[in-house]
């Protein structure tokens, strides 16, 4: 992992912090942001490529 997807995972964890302190659902919606800014990051990166689904580059 680079440092960029650390980040984003730790500003999602944090965002989801911020969002929810309380019990097991809370929990569940730290791991959600945290899988939220994992992801994003790995799309910045460009580790995760979303063209196909996003109508980018036609293939011909």
């Amino acid at each position: 992992m680079q440092q960029t997807t650390i980040v984003g995972l730790f500003v999602g964890l944090i965002l989801g912090l911020a969002l929810v302190l309380e019990g097991f659902v809370a929990m569940l919606g730290v791991a959600f942001c945290g899988t939220l800014g994992f992801l994003a990051m790995q799309v910045v990166e460009g580790e995760i490529d979303l063209t196909d689904y996003l109508g980018g580059r036609n293939k011909k």
